[in-house]
């Protein structure tokens, strides 16, 4: 029978990475949590070589996370550079009729 591991959330285990380094003991934090040491301290290093990233089950999620809001804000520039656009263009031909 094989034991299938437990699949832990990047946010849960990079708060107890974080825990670990604040307590400086990775046993009490094990312990706490109910998770064996060597899994933390795996985590730890992996914490120190590549940063929460390494957590992230999908990491290109988080690229169509960042792909939607430059999106977003690419049409925001478009709809205020129009709105300036408008804008110069009614004050220029109030200027210029003002100037008659």
């Amino acid at each position: 029978m094989v034991k299938k591991t437990k699949d832990y959330a990047p946010d849960f285990k990079f708060n107890l990475v974080l825990e670990s380094y604040i307590k400086g003991n990775v046993s009490e934090v094990a312990r706490q949590y109910e998770i064996h040491p060597g899994r933390l301290s795996v985590w730890r290093k992996e914490f120190i070589l590549y940063g929460h990233m390494v957590f992230e089950k999908n990491p290109s999620k988080i690229e169509k996370d960042f792909n939607m809001k430059i999106k977003d804000f690419e049409n925001l520039i478009r709809k205020k550079d129009l709105e300036i656009s408008v804008l110069k263009h009614y004050l220029d031909s109030c200027f210029y009729r003002d100037s008659r």
